[in-house]
């Protein structure tokens, strides 16, 4: 172990200590001290990363969402820390679902309203105290959320310009499939004729 990991250990320890009930874990991989959170105490631990001297967390760097469906608590959210002071990143990980709300970060950390509107948009995602929770990368219109593993990969619908009736316009989703034939079989195996301006030498040649 190296002495970065060796540092990160026993900062990982000292945050737990010093919110026991509220940290459940911790484990350094990959050069960062990544935590496991309750949900409800999410902005209690993200208080303490930012204020507390040895931690010192002053920027957010992300907030995203990762999907386990097979979970009843399907929802993963990660919040990536970094300490300029103390040259450390700190990931911390909560676990809710789809009906429950997390507590919004922005009154912790500006930055922390795009990342959680991004969360909403993509997986779906409640945000409990965020000013303005809307969708930010999909239309306002979108339906479902795109990042769920159970999202169809063609979406409900298809959005176009209808030029007669001079305005943009939500159908269903058609799927058009030309079918063809290919003549030449699979280029792991090699196609058994000569295809068309293939001047390489035959065998013989070769030979020769």
């Amino acid at each position: 172990m190296s002495e970065m990991d060796d540092a990160l250990t026993e900062l990982g320890d000292y945050i737990a200590a010093a919110l026991p009930g509220d940290v459940t874990g911790s484990r350094v991989a990959f050069g960062e001290l990544s935590l496991t959170a309750k949900r409800d105490s999410i902005v209690k631990v993200m208080t303490f990363l930012r204020e507390d001297s040895s931690c010192q967390c002053k920027i957010l760097i992300d907030i995203c969402g990762v999907d386990y469906p097979e979970r009843g608590l399907r929802f993963d959210v990660v919040y990536h820390f970094l300490s300029l002071t103390h040259n450390h990143r700190v990931r911390v990980s909560i676990e809710t679902d789809e009906k429950t709300p997390v507590p919004s970060a922005t009154g912790v950390y500006n930055a922390a309203g795009w990342f959680e509107r991004e969360a909403w948009d993509m997986y779906g995602i409640m945000f409990s105290g965020h000013p303005d929770l809307r969708r930010i990368l999909t239309d306002y219109g979108f339906d479902g959320h795109p990042l769920r593993k159970d999202f169809p990969l063609t979406g409900f619908v298809e959005v176009r310009y209808d030029d007669a009736e001079k305005r943009v316009v939500y159908e269903p989703v058609t799927l058009q499939q030309e079918y063809r034939t290919f003549d030449f079989m699979s280029p792991w195996e090699g196609a058994e004729y000569i295809l068309p301006d293939d001047l390489k030498p035959d065998s013989a040649e070769k030979e020769g």
